[in-house]
């Protein structure tokens, strides 16, 4: 990994004038010098910028990104700088990319001793809503996970211990949703309503519920389907529902 600190900041500033200067004045003076000296340079200088310190914190804590950077050093010593770094970047973009594709998922529950709503995976013992799926989403919706959202939803919802009234998408991670992905909203919802349960959402961005409105499905979802808060979302359905439920605020 190339860190550049203040002090190479500033020997680069001085160095380009002065390169400059010299070439301008004396363009033939380095002529006879041997290319295995320039290469020293070159070398010495750049060893100065590489930080095997933080190489292995990456490598401790990141391990695609040490491998991201060993790539890219060895992509610009075999192809070249630009060709290397050109790798490197396509390669961040491909990793970007997939953890788009099959992003993280979580149905939520009580959690003793906890406020909110958590990840039941993280908290075994929490406790669901009897009718209720709380699903979150961390990921923007677009066309490339759309399928994917629409077939963890439906496993969300088979794996409930009841049978599901509401299932409430906790949308507050979904930044952004796309045609494709509005097309698989619209398809889940019928699904869904034929299986007699309604599809609701909770805590989800102005900008995003806007899109909403312009592809139509504001009006399909309805209003009221539309909730500020998880909690507001939980509200709403212990009063539409007679649910065996008692509610601990720590």
């Amino acid at each position: 990994m190339i860190h550049w600190g203040a002090p190479q900041w500033l020997w680069l500033l001085a160095a380009v004038p002065a390169i400059a200067l010299l070439l301008l004045a004396a363009p033939n003076l380095l002529q006879h010098l041997p290319a295995a000296a320039l290469a020293a340079v070159v070398i010495a200088s750049a060893i100065g910028l590489i930080e095997v310190t933080d190489l292995i914190r990456i490598f401790r804590i990141q391990r695609w990104e040490f491998w991201l950077s060993i790539v890219c050093l060895v992509g610009v010593a075999v192809f070249g700088a630009i060709p290397g770094i050109g790798l490197a970047i396509v390669i961040a973009v491909i990793e970007f990319l997939w953890d788009g594709w099959r992003p993280h998922s979580a149905v939520l529950g009580r959690a003793e001793g906890v406020r909110g709503y958590h990840d039941i995976t993280r908290y075994p013992n929490a406790r669901q809503i009897p009718g209720l799926v709380l699903f979150r989403w961390d990921a923007p919706l677009f066309f490339a996970n759309a399928e994917f959202f629409k077939e963890r939803v439906l496993d969300a919802a088979a794996k409930s211990p009841a049978p599901v009234r509401w299932l409430v998408v906790a949308a507050e991670p979904v930044t952004s949703v796309d045609v494709t992905a509005a097309d698989t909203l619209a398809e889940l919802d019928e699904t869904l309503h034929e299986a007699g349960i309604e599809l609701c959402f909770a805590e989800l961005k102005d900008p995003v519920k806007d899109k909403l409105k312009r592809f139509g499905l504001f009006s399909q979802f309805g209003e009221n389907s539309f909730f500020p808060t998880i909690g507001a979302a939980v509200s709403s359905y212990l009063d539409s529902y007679a649910v065996d439920w008692v509610d601990r605020e720590d």
